[in-house]
């Protein structure tokens, strides 16, 4: 038989994981709320109006939440505009966002005919040094949310062009095990814009 002493050390852990387990769970509707000053960026209901910002909506609540830890703490991005919105978030607020932004359904987006027929070879079977896109971010470019590789489909070519640039210039360093840093490194600019531009076109098609 147990001793009380075990017995009560037992119960106070089991209420400390309980206490700890609520606090990280994600609230949409809070998230709606603590979104308000994203709007201005990614715009109304997730979807940016401005191509050099990132839409949010339906993007994996995992990776989603990655990236604001790695914002506010400045672990691998950076960004002048984002680092006076976040820097007072908590770690529920940080959840609650993301929880909000990956209940909204993916943008549709338009790709440039011109570039989508070596944009597509690429995304779907690489080139010489570098690993075809589908391979992590889905035929359909949804994404890995398990494994935290964002979904793509419907981005801003620009947007996307812009941080496989970051990636290739080291600017952004929070890709795991330097996957994109690796890839992006052995890419011309032609291949990243027409990359960039079939991404645009992908239809994810689901809500997440």
């Amino acid at each position: 038989m147990l001793k009380l002493s075990r017995i009560l050390l037992i119960i106070g852990l089991y209420l400390l994981l309980s206490v700890g387990i609520v606090s990280a769970e994600a609230d949409i509707e809070a998230g709606k709320a603590k979104a308000g000053t994203c709007i201005a960026c990614h715009g109304v209901g997730g979807v940016s109006v401005n191509a050099e910002w990132p839409s949010l909506a339906g993007q994996g609540e995992a990776y989603l939440y990655k990236q604001l830890v790695e914002f506010q703490a400045e672990e691998g991005r950076s960004n002048v505009l984002m680092a006076p919105m976040i820097i007072d978030l908590t770690d529920q607020d940080m959840r609650d966002i993301s929880a909000y932004y990956a209940s909204l359904r993916a943008p549709v987006g338009i790709a440039k005919d011109v570039l989508v027929e070596l944009g597509e070879a690429i995304y779907r079977g690489g080139s010489e040094g570098i690993a075809a896109c589908v391979g992590c971010h889905g035929p359909a470019g949804k994404g890995n949310p398990a494994a935290k590789y964002p979904g793509l489909a419907g981005q801003h070519a620009v947007y996307i062009a812009s941080q496989l640039r970051m990636f290739r210039s080291e600017e952004r360093t929070n890709d795991s095990n330097q996957m994109m840093r690796g890839l992006a490194h052995r890419m011309t600019d032609p291949e990243i814009d027409a990359v960039a531009e079939y991404i645009a076109g992908l239809r994810a098609g689901t809500l997440r």
